[in-house]
This record gives structure tokens, C-alpha cells and sequence, in this order.
């Protein structure tokens, strides 16, 4: 076998940051929309919903039609990453709920054939140590995640126009530089076909440890947007609850989610020697832990509960790139694209469920023990994962 080039990992990694830091632009600037739109101040809930369907549409799609696996996935993330991009940008010029919403959604369409296939461009260059090349690549997703959240504290007095401008340009400079420096990896199995393959979605969840993989990525889900989503609003609250603390809330919110980069990275090396379901597994227990404890945090001096949201951001992640190594280790060759593609479908259609869900009651009660429900997500994921074989294949 011949060795990787040394540039594919870094491309790909940087191309997968800067693609996905078209997710969270509209989350970014969801205070400036409600303010410039007159929305209400549940529209932070709506906003996420709206990229997240979009990103589920997209994924339905591309499964249904086999693309990540018919078509050369670096031309797809090219063409994904130029028209997420393009769309991004008509959010600027949104004039009201339902334009915001569209734009959004479809951002978020596009959105599927960037990460999933970031992973899919990852799994077609790397057989061994693949658990270390996805925590890598979900770690660049963090930050792009993060990024706007940054871009928006830089940003100043500028327009918050900037962070959208930025995240587009940005993506679309990613997905030119993957397309300009690598090619497709050799141990990539072309689809069988241009087909609605529904055989082989329910082909591929009969196999036992790709549905322990998959459900156990299910539960990840459940809690992860939710917390990435209310980040700002779990930092608004502390302030309001302790009137005589200072929060740069832009700056800990990109400290908090990026943070996560790391920890995915740090756990693709771990990987190696545990293996991705201890990874998975201690990432999961970690994470519950700070959700059960963050009611708490909000009446503790300022450091305590910074450090259980730092420790939240770091937890919450690192199982994400671990549950696709799994699963695509699970999945017949030449349908890994696929299987990686409707597990990211129905992992982000759980996301409407918990942040709508969490959004609701938060929006009628205010009430901290509301987040509890993200527990449900961690506590799901670590029975299903406990039911994954490695030994098996």
C-alpha cells in the first residue's frame, strides 16, 4: 500500500473548517435579526431549525440518490461548498422571517454535501487510523462552527453583514483549495448505481454494529446542537442572574464550542490505542455529567460555571468523529458514503426535535432544569454503544 501524502489530512481539514463555518453564521447574528426584523426572541430556536432541516433535506437527497458514492466526492464538495457559500449570503438581504428561514435552509442543504462527504473524501484516503483522521476532520468542523462566533467579536462595530461576507468567502475558498490540491483516495468504491437504494439503507441497519453505531450517534445528537444552540443564551443567563459579572458572550461562545476541536483531536489519537467506543463512551459520561450539573452552576461564582461549560464544550464532541469510524466500519464498502450520509440525516432530524423541545419550555418557564432534557441524549448513547463489538465485523 502506498503512503498518504502529507498534504491530503491538512487539506482536507481545512477545507471541512471552512465549509462548515456557513452552519452557525445565521446563529451568530440572530440577535441583530431579531432587532433589524422585529422577530421574537425565540426566533434563536427557529434559526437553528432552519439550517438544520435544510442539512437533513440535503442528506435525504444524497442518500436516496447515492451521491457521495456515484458521483467523485471532491467535485461534489466543491460545487456544495460554492453554493452553501452563494446562499449564506442571500441571508444579507433577508427582509423577513420566512426569507431568513430560506436562506438558511438552503444553506443548510448544501451544508450535506460538505461534511458528510468531507468524512467520505477522509474514509477513501485512510483505512487504518481512520479514527485519528475523522478527529481531525470533526475537530475542523468545531471550529468552523465556532468561527462566526469569533468572526462576530472581531468583527466590532462592523455590520453584522461582516460575519456572513466572511463565512462565505472563507467556504468558498476551502472548497476550491480541496478541489485544486487532492484527488479522489485510491480505496474509493464507486456506488453501484443512480437509484433510490432504500435496499440498501435497510440492508445496512441489519447489520448489528452499525445500528449500535448509529443509534449511539443518535443520542450525541440529541444533546449536541441543543448545547451549541443555547451556549449564548446559557452564558445570557448567568449575567442575568449575577449582575455583578462581565462575559464577553461572543468570545466564550467561541472559546466554549471551539474548544471542542481539541478534544476530538486529542481523541482520535486515544482512538489508536482504546479504541473509538471507549473514546465514544467516556466522551458521553463526560458530557452527561456537566449537563446534570449545569442548574447548579448558574447561583456558583463565575469561575466554577465557566469551567463546567469549558468541560461541557470539551466532552460534548470528541464521540461525534468516533461514532463515523464506527460506522463506517460497519458499512459494506461501497456503501459507505451512503451510510455515513443517513446517519447525519436522521442524527440532524433528532437536533429539530431536542432544540425546539428545549426552546419551547425555555421560552414559557426560564426555567434552568429545562436543559436536563439534553441528559436524555448521552444517557441513550451510552446504552446503545455499550451493544457495539469491536472484535466484530
Amino acid at each position: 500500500m502506498s503512503k498518504i501524502p502529507r498534504q491530503i489530512l491538512p487539506v482536507i481539514v481545512f477545507a471541512q473548517f471552512a465549509g462548515t463555518s456557513l452552519w452557525f453564521a445565521g446563529n451568530a447574528v440572530v440577535n441583530d435579526l431579531i432587532i433589524e426584523l422585529d422577530l421574537l426572541e425565540m426566533f434563536i430556536g427557529f434559526i437553528a431549525m432552519a439550517i438544520q432541516s435544510g442539512f437533513i433535506i440535503g442528506t435525504l437527497v444524497f442518500a436516496l440518490l447515492n451521491i457521495a458514492d456515484r458521483f467523485s466526492p471532491v467535485k461534489v464538495f466543491l460545487i456544495c461548498s460554492l453554493a452553501g457559500a452563494a446562499f449564506n449570503l442571500t441571508t444579507i438581504w433577508s427582509s423577513n422571517f420566512t426569507e431568513v428561514m430560506l436562506s438558511r435552509v438552503a444553506t443548510g442543504f448544501f451544508l450535506a454535501g460538505i461534511y458528510p462527504v468531507g468524512m467520505k473524501i477522509a474514509s477513501d484516503w485512510h483505512k487504518g487510523g481512520l479514527g485519528k483522521a475523522l478527529g481531525y476532520l470533526v475537530g475542523a468542523l468545531v471550529v468552523g462552527t465556532a468561527f462566526p462566533h469569533l468572526l462576530k467579536a472581531l468583527g466590532g462595530n462592523l455590520p453584522w453583514r461582516f460575519v456572513l461576507i466572511g463565512t462565505s468567502v472563507f467556504a468558498a475558498l476551502g472548497g476550491l483549495v480541496l478541489f485544486f490540491t487532492i484527488k479522489d483516495g485510491p480505496h474509493r468504491t464507486p456506488g453501484k448505481g443512480f437509484s433510490f437504494n432504500v435496499k440498501a439503507l435497510i440492508e445496512l441497519f441489519k447489520i448489528r454494529n452499525f445500528r449500535s453505531a448509529a443509534f449511539g450517534y443518535f443520542g450525541h445528537m440529541w444533546e449536541l446542537y441543543t448545547f451549541w444552540t443555547f451556549v449564548p443564551v446559557l452564558l445570557t443567563y448567568y449575567l442575568v442572574n449575577n449582575s455583578n459579572a462581565h462575559l464577553n458572550i461572543p468570545i466564550w461562545s467561541f472559546i466554549i464550542i471551539g474548544i471542542g476541536g481539541i478534544s476530538c483531536v486529542i481523541g482520535g489519537y486515544l482512538s489508536i490505542s482504546k479504541g473509538s467506543k471507549r473514546v465514544a463512551l467516556f466522551s458521553l459520561m463526560g458530557s452527561a455529567l456537566c449537563c446534570f450539573l449545569i442548574p447548579f452552576s448558574f447561583s456558583a461564582p463565575i469561575i466554577p460555571f465557566l469551567l463546567i461549560m469549558i468541560l461541557w464544550g470539551i466532552f460534548v464532541i470528541p464521540d461525534s468523529p468516533q461514532f463515523s469510524t464506527m460506522v463506517s466500519q460497519s458499512a459494506y464498502a461501497e456503501y459507505i458514503g451512503t451510510g455515513l450520509t443517513i446517519v447525519n440525516c436522521i442524527g440532524f432530524s433528532i437536533t429539530i426535535i431536542s432544540i425546539q423541545l428545549v426552546n419551547l419550555i425555555w421560552s414559557a418557564t426560564a426555567n434552568s432544569y429545562v436543559f436536563w432534557i439534553i441528559l436524555i441524549g448521552p444517557a441513550f448513547g451510552i446504552w446503545s454503544t455499550l451493544k457495539f463489538s469491536p472484535e466484530t465485523d
